[in-house]
């Protein structure tokens, strides 16, 4: 159903693999999980710009709100004219409520992709023909390793097979791990609180909202999330875990860089209108000067 992205990010992970495959070797686990962090690195970095214009956006949204409950109480009864009103005060000012969808649709499409993809190196359980559907007829061992992983040849499969990390599988999962539990949790448990201290820091740096739903979604962001964060960590696979950790990271940073940039430049504006109002308040013990009517 998502070929579409599933092989243009199995190119793209195959590319990276490749490259962290010199230094490391093709087999080696900590140069597969280098890779998914790497794409992961590679799609944030390449929506950096549309992400700082639609964090503008929310911010003049934000101040522009005093204006909009203002229209709305003006117009208590008439929805469709509060609804003019505000369209007419969002174009005044540059706002676009629907700019930053497409950079979140792609991302969410390329995220789904990788995730799907980063399982479909092991096809023997249930869950492997979608990241939504379940099959009663899963792979063989034998067959799976034999199997391209679309873009990504047999022997890409089988290096991703055999790679480990602390003596872990890079598909083996804390529940299903078994004798392993203890290699499987050496990097897994790490990667969970990486994810859900990250995910908290990301809702803390996000401004608080009037709106509710946005508040509300800012209250699930700073607990709800994070635990699910921790649940979700025992049943997901080691690459998984750094694919999820690796974006929680960096939406955290991004954040951060996002919101000391918009602050500095708020200040800036707000220096600059406070010295021309000062230039052109009238000197002590100077008379004011009368426009001539």
């Amino acid at each position: 159903m998502l070929d579409v992205v599933y092989f243009p990010v199995s190119a793209a992970l195959w590319c990276w693999h490749r490259l962290f495959a010199l230094p490391f070797g093709p087999a080696d686990g900590l140069g597969w999980l280098l890779a998914v962090a790497a794409l992961v690195i590679t799609v944030r970095a390449l929506l950096v710009v549309p992400a700082v214009r639609q964090a503008r956006s929310q911010a003049v949204l934000r101040s522009l709100q005093p204006r909009m409950d203002k229209i709305r109480k003006k117009h208590p009864d008439d929805q469709r004219k509060q609804a003019e009103e505000i369209r007419a005060l969002h174009r005044e000012h540059g706002v676009r409520l629907f700019g930053g969808l497409v950079p979140m649709i792609v991302q969410g499409l390329v995220f789904l992709g990788l995730f799907h993809v980063l399982r479909s190196f092991d096809r023997t359980g249930a869950f492997a023909v979608g990241p939504f559907a379940s099959t009663g007829t899963p792979m063989s061992v034998e067959a799976n390793s034999t199997t391209p992983n679309y873009l990504l040849g047999i022997s890409e499969v089988q290096d991703f097979l055999d790679a480990r990390v602390f003596g872990a599988p890079l598909s083996a999962t804390m529940t299903g791990a078994g004798d392993l539990f203890v290699s499987v949790a050496a990097p897994a448990i790490p990667l969970v609180l990486i994810t859900a201290l990250a995910t908290h820091l990301t809702a803390r740096l996000t401004p608080p909202a009037q709106d509710g739903t946005a508040a509300l979604l800012r209250r699930l962001s700073l607990w709800v999330f994070p635990a699910g964060a921790l649940v979700s960590g025992a049943i997901l696979p080691v690459a998984v875990l750094v694919y999820f950790a690796t974006n929680a990271a960096w939406t955290c940073g991004q954040q951060y860089l996002i919101r000391r940039k918009l602050d500095a430049e708020a200040a800036t504006v707000a220096a600059k209108s406070g010295a021309r109002a000062r230039a052109a308040a009238p000197r002590p013990g100077v008379k004011p000067q009368r426009q001539p009517r």
